[in-house]
């Protein structure tokens, strides 16, 4: 559930609140960095794995980068996407 102490709750993004969009898609991106690194330190690292991992994680900086000059609504999308990514991600 959004809020416990374990996961950040970002329900209540309101507009022109850019500081949390960002810290949500920086989440997302740590943990595909984590990811990544975990995989790469396996005894048979799953190249496809690293790849995929290492493309979502681009898109995220890309998102990242596209929230220095987002609107409020757009803001308010990323937010919401990228808070379900890292729920479905820790799941």
């Amino acid at each position: 559930m959004s809020g416990t102490p374990d996961e950040p709750d970002f329900s209540g993004l309101e507009e022109g609140e850019v500081q949390q969009a960002v810290d949500i898609v920086q989440a997302v991106v740590h943990w595909y960095t984590e990811q990544i690194t975990a995989e790469r330190r396996a005894p048979l690292p799953d190249e496809d794995r690293i790849a995929q991992l290492t493309a979502d994680r681009a898109a995220a900086y890309q998102d990242l980068a596209r929230l220095e000059e987002a609107g409020p609504e757009e803001e308010d999308r990323l937010a919401a996407l990228y808070t379900a990514r890292l729920r479905q991600l820790e799941g």
